[in-house]
């Protein structure tokens, strides 16, 4: 189980890290990813357009320890309820395990497709290490979570 510090919950903040993070896909998931850099740098004049008071609210402050934090979106379209929350389930332990190795106040939130449904967790484990080794969130040396 994620501790509930290193949980996203808001609506506003999974909207922050879609919007302004990137993203890269996989076969069975997408991760979007807003570094502790770009979290902290946005502010109501970071694009010449001021953000909505309850992402503002969102955004981490400079002056603000942040941990890294986590959110899933798993749809409809993943399964039926007991296969989204076991492809859920899945996640959130992958990312327990990850969770160390990311740089404190990075954002991450998953989001699995359908063909996630059928994958096992060494299969979402590589996914998910492929997908944040490629966004240069996690090091090289870190060990694979796919393999454990």
């Amino acid at each position: 189980m994620l501790p509930a510090a290193a949980r996203l919950t808001k609506p506003q903040e999974f909207r922050l890290v879609v919007r302004r993070g990137r993203r890269i896909g996989r076969s069975r998931l997408v991760v979007h990813v807003l570094g502790p850099d770009q979290a902290r740098d946005l502010g109501p004049h970071h694009t010449g357009e001021a953000l909505p008071e309850a992402e503002a609210k969102t955004a981490p402050t400079r002056n603000s320890d942040v941990s890294t934090r986590v959110g899933f979106v798993v749809s409809k379209a993943v399964g039926t309820a007991v296969v989204r929350h076991r492809v859920t389930r899945r996640l959130r332990h992958l990312m327990r395990d990850l969770l160390p190795a990311l740089p404190a106040g990075t954002l991450v939130v998953v989001r699995a497709l359908p063909p996630a449904a059928g994958a096992s967790s060494r299969e979402l484990g590589a996914d998910l290490d492929v997908a944040l080794r490629k966004l240069r969130v996690l090091s090289p040396d870190v060990p694979a979570t796919g393999s454990r």
